[in-house]
């Protein structure tokens, strides 16, 4: 079931009721993601509770409207559990939303029962600054609009096949094709923030348990997940060899044996 909720700066949202009763899941994807490329895990996570999504601001069906900041988009996840009356969360994220999860945990522990992170870090300031330009170019080189959605999982895909599944959920038809759903300078502007802060003392502040899964080619600073799970009380790091950043969608199984015990 698609809804929308308009959060307290009052911008629409959209969301989805993935299904499922019991204890609240709440799902965080990643940049240029949007809540249905949770699908072929949510699905499997209805069994042991309710299972929500959140299309992030200026992501898939929710309105683009600033800012575009961490704090803001944690904000935006915590409104979503208030008016659905879903806290506390099991709350996971991926990337980007892996870090709003982190940051929600962190103001609102009364949303969050238990934390997921998903090949995410909290401290890009010694990023080169050419880096950020870098993507921009890369994304702006794509083939768009792509003529069918094979050609979106051809794309994308050959960097790795679940990447190309995943992008394939983050397009639109029009008249001349298949289109991002995010627009490109939205992207850029939540990525900015990433390397003109860090987040530490998110991480100091997390109390509850937390379960930080890191790919073997990684997007997080070597070192860095493991040291974040060193300085949360109740926290693990794990490390699954043989995935890309898109850990849940390259090792489903051994993802959801890991995340299925804190429910």
């Amino acid at each position: 079931m698609r809804r929308s909720v308009r959060t307290s700066d009052g911008t629409y949202l959209a969301i989805v009721e993935f299904g499922g009763t019991g204890p609240p899941i709440l799902l965080l994807h990643g940049l240029m993601g949007r809540a249905t490329t949770w699908w072929p895990i949510a699905r499997r996570l209805t069994a042991h509770g309710r299972v929500l999504g959140l299309d992030a601001r200026g992501h898939g069906r929710s309105q683009s409207a600033g800012p575009w900041t961490t704090d803001r988009m944690a904000a935006d996840a915590a409104d979503v559990l208030d008016q659905a009356g879903a806290g506390p969360a099991l709350v996971v994220g991926h990337s980007m939303g892996g870090l709003h999860a982190l940051a929600l945990a962190a103001r609102r522990p009364d949303l969050v029962r238990a934390l997921v992170v998903e090949d995410m870090g909290v401290d890009f300031t010694d990023l080169p600054a050419a880096a950020l330009a870098d993507a921009r170019a890369w994304f702006a080189a794509m083939p768009a609009p792509f003529t069918s959605l094979a050609h979106v999982r051809e794309s994308f895909g050959h960097l790795r096949p679940e990447l190309g599944h995943y992008m394939a959920e983050c397009v639109e038809e029009r008249a001349d094709g298949f289109h991002l759903l995010t627009r490109l300078d939205d992207a850029v502007a939540v990525a900015g923030g990433w390397v003109r802060e860090h987040r530490w003392a998110d991480v100091d502040a997390v109390a509850c348990p937390a379960l930080l899964v890191e790919a073997e080619e990684s997007v997080a600073p070597p070192g860095q997940m493991a040291a974040m799970a060193a300085r949360m009380p109740r926290a693990e790091h794990v490390r699954l060899p043989g995935t890309g950043h898109l850990v849940h969608g390259a090792d489903p199984e051994r993802y959801l044996r890991l995340v299925e015990p804190l429910i």
